[in-house]
């Protein structure tokens, strides 16, 4: 084993080591549905994940036309909680809301 070699695989197993590090994340998705308004959907995303009004109204477009969306990825815990609150706030405006989350 050569020189190079050696420093290839130190190299990839540094990287792997470090991959393990983090923890597992998963996407929120909302769906789209026939009743909640795509202003509350907008809302949501502000709200609740931190997007710009532009980048909102893109995702909201998203969710509309193809039946889904990605708002972002988190940490298990955390997207849990992003679950919960999203359908939370769409249940006291009386909008069937749903969001799911998947691990990447």
């Amino acid at each position: 084993m050569g020189l190079d070699e050696t420093k290839t695989k130190k190299k990839i197993r540094s990287e792997v080591d470090l991959r393990e590090d983090f923890p597992p994340m998963y996407r929120v998705i909302l769906h789209n549905d026939d009743y909640t308004t795509m202003e509350f959907v907008v809302q949501v995303l502000v709200t609740v994940f931190g997007k710009s009004l532009e980048k909102a109204s893109l995702i909201m477009l998203s969710i509309h036309n193809q039946g889904k969306g990605v708002c972002g990825s988190y940490t298990r815990e955390v997207a849990e909680t992003k679950v919960n609150t999203v359908h939370h706030l769409a249940r006291e405006q009386g909008f069937p809301l749903k969001s799911t989350m998947e691990k990447e």
